[in-house]
C-alpha cells in the first residue's frame, strides 16, 4: 500500500514537473520574445517595387554614402518631391498613399522620420564602399521586392532591430571570401 502511494506520488511528481517544462518553454520561445520586441511600421508605406520596376531606380538612388563609404542617410522629402510634388487624386491604395504623402510632408515641408532596419554599434566601422560589388540584399532585408515595407522589430532592451547584421554574419563572409577577419577591421 505505502508503495502504490508513493508511486501515484512520483507520477504526479512527474506530470507537475513536465506541465511546467511545457509552460516554461512556451514562456520562452512565445511570449518572451513578443515582449522583447516591440513592432513598428514606417510612416509611409512606401512601395520600393514599383519605383524600382516602374522608374528604374537603385538603392543609390535613394540610399547614398558619405566620401569615407559609411551609410550618409535615407531619403530627403525633397528628393522625393522631385517626383511627387502633387496629389494624384486617384483611388488606388498606392496612389492614396503619394497623396498623403505629399499632404502630409511635401507641403507641410515636414522630413518623413523614416525607420532604420539596421543601425551598427558605435564601436564598430563600416564602409559601404569597401563592400561595393555585394547587392544591397545579401546584407538587407530585400525590401527592393516589397510593396508595403516590413515591420521594424525593435528589440526593447538594445534598442536593435532583428534585422541588424551579426558579428557572427560578418565573419562567416570574410572567412569565406578569404579576406582579413582581424578585429582592427571593423572595430576602431
Amino acid at each position: 500500500m505505502v508503495q502504490q502511494n508513493a508511486s501515484k506520488e512520483s507520477g504526479g511528481f512527474i506530470l507537475f514537473f513536465l506541465i511546467g517544462l511545457v509552460g516554461a518553454l512556451a514562456v520562452g520561445w512565445l511570449l518572451f520574445p513578443a515582449l522583447l520586441y516591440s513592432e513598428k511600421q514606417q510612416p509611409i508605406a512606401f512601395n520600393h517595387k514599383a519605383h524600382v520596376e516602374n522608374a528604374g531606380m537603385a538603392c543609390e538612388d535613394c540610399h547614398s554614402y558619405r566620401e569615407n563609404g559609411s551609410f550618409a542617410g535615407l531619403p530627403t522629402t525633397e528628393q522625393c518631391a522631385e517626383c511627387h510634388m502633387d496629389v494624384t487624386g486617384g483611388e488606388t491604395p498606392g496612389e492614396k498613399e503619394i497623396d498623403r504623402f505629399v499632404t502630409e510632408y511635401v507641403q507641410a515641408g515636414k522630413q518623413v522620420d523614416w525607420l532604420v532596419y539596421q543601425h551598427q554599434p558605435d564601436n564598430v566601422y563600416f564602409s559601404h564602399i569597401a563592400h561595393d560589388g555585394f547587392a544591397c540584399a545579401e546584407c538587407h532585408p530585400d525590401v527592393g521586392n516589397a510593396e508595403v515595407p516590413p515591420s521594424l522589430y525593435r528589440n526593447r532592451i538594445t534598442g536593435y532591430s532583428k534585422t541588424t547584421m551579426k558579428m557572427w554574419q560578418c565573419e562567416r563572409c570574410h572567412a569565406q571570401l578569404e579576406t582579413s577577419n582581424g578585429c582592427q577591421v571593423c572595430h576602431k
